[in-house]
């Protein structure tokens, strides 16, 4: 994290909070990309049992792509693809999703590639002081909901050197893409009348830490102190290395302006940037976090739409003209409740998909990759259909439900 250092001397002002933003959107040369997918992990026999979070880590095999593996407090499986350029970072962690993928099989395990569990209800297996601390500050249903029922892939990318210009652009593409890979309809065994449940779980938790940034855009450094400043605190780490839920509702700015036990440090601000959640987040790259997860040979689609719609000045220029025509004040909210049915977003992500599929060869992106975009346009985005209709009709004949089929297309894939 920008930022984090051991120090413990007292911070002296809001001042410090604005140098610590601003090195949060330090430009940096290059166009890597950083992949990270979460994974809700069912059991074939019976979805509607839990597993284990023991038996899901003996499971774990050696990953080929040198992807880092991490789990959630409900026992989501997190992998970490290294940053590198896009195809490379697509290839890598392709190897390691079908590395897991296998290993689960043998164990009567599968990848779930739906952004919130349709079946289970929310309950944590991981106990460790964060997350007992987040657990309180959050509450029920939404924050258990959110920490152990959701997941999600999150597109990292450079700033470049322009990094407003991306910045911008990842936040005003935002709804045309939350509707495009809406993947969450589902909760409690029913429709939950979303097309992305998960972002309707984190509507509902604490704005001041989930809503997007806003401010001046150009000087989104401000608008990232000003956030960080007014969003209320989670949690004080303890000497003794507990952390104390904060239940007062004050806000980093009340810790800095009147203290607490004690007064704030460098390390306390860097600690407080990890527990805030907006959609986009500066972290001296950009973290693209508004996606719901999908289907285990769906997210590379995701990854490189991104990728070119934010980097891409040709693909950006006509998708931030489209995303504008469809831009309203409950953009979001549309997104997320209706997906691709909104005509408007329809119409938006019709034009992104044309852009990022004349960008991606410039962006070095080979032909499997690119007909990979292509079928997905075809199949949801010209039909008006989020992969959220797929989970709500599925296929005809099919025992196994679409969310957990996971073992689909396995001649096919990208070589």
């Amino acid at each position: 994290m920008i930022g984090l250092t051991a120090e413990s001397a007292p911070l002296r002002g809001v001042s410090e909070v604005a140098d610590f933003a601003r090195r949060c959107f330090r430009p940096a040369a290059g166009d890597r990309v950083g992949i990270e997918l979460e994974f809700l992990v069912f059991d074939r026999t019976d979805p509607t049992r839990q597993v284990a979070l023991e038996r899901l880590e003996r499971a774990m095999p050696e990953l080929p792509g040198g992807s880092r593996v991490t789990f959630e407090p409900g026992g989501q499986l997190e992998l970490s693809g290294p940053a590198g350029p896009p195809a490379d970072a697509v290839t890598r962690l392709s190897a390691d999703v079908t590395a897991v993928q296998a290993a689960l099989r043998g164990e009567g395990l599968a990848l779930g590639g739906v952004g919130l569990d349709p079946v289970r209800p929310a309950r944590r297996q991981l106990r460790l002081p964060r997350y007992d601390a987040m657990a309180e500050f959050l509450g029920r249903p939404y924050g258990a909901l959110m920490m152990c029922s959701t997941a999600s892939i999150q597109v990292n990318l450079d700033l470049g050197e322009r990094p407003r210009t991306r910045w911008a652009r990842a936040h005003a593409l935002g709804p045309v893409l939350v509707a495009a890979f809406a993947n969450s309809p589902l909760s409690g065994g029913r429709p939950c009348g979303w097309m992305s449940g998960r972002q309707a779980v984190w509507k509902n938790l604490d704005p001041t830490r989930t809503a997007p940034v806003t401010g001046d855009g150009h000087d989104p450094a401000s608008a990232w102190a000003e956030y960080l400043l007014d969003a209320r605190l989670m949690l004080v780490h303890e000497p003794d290395g507990r952390c104390r839920p904060v239940r007062d509702g004050s806000t980093f700015r009340d810790w800095l302006e009147h203290g607490r036990d004690r007064p704030p440090t460098a390390e306390d601000l860097a600690y407080h940037a990890t527990t805030v959640f907006p959609p986009v987040r500066p972290r001296g790259w950009l973290e693209i976090r508004y996606f719901d997860a999908q289907h285990p040979y769906l997210w590379p689609v995701c990854a490189a739409v991104t990728h070119a719609l934010v980097t891409d000045d040709r693909a950006a220029d006509t998708a931030l003209a489209a995303a504008e025509a469809a831009e309203h004040r409950t953009a979001w909210d549309t997104a997320a409740r209706c997906g691709l049915s909104d005509p408007r977003l329809r119409r938006a992500a019709e034009t992104c998909f044309r852009a990022a599929l004349e960008a991606l060869p410039r962006l070095g992106a080979g032909p499997g990759l690119v007909g990979e975009v292509a079928a997905f346009a075809d199949r949801y985005v010209s039909a008006g259909r989020s992969p959220a209709a797929d989970l709500l009709d599925p296929t005809p004949g099919h025992t196994v439900p679409a969310w957990l089929n996971s073992g689909i297309n396995d001649e096919g894939r990208r070589q």
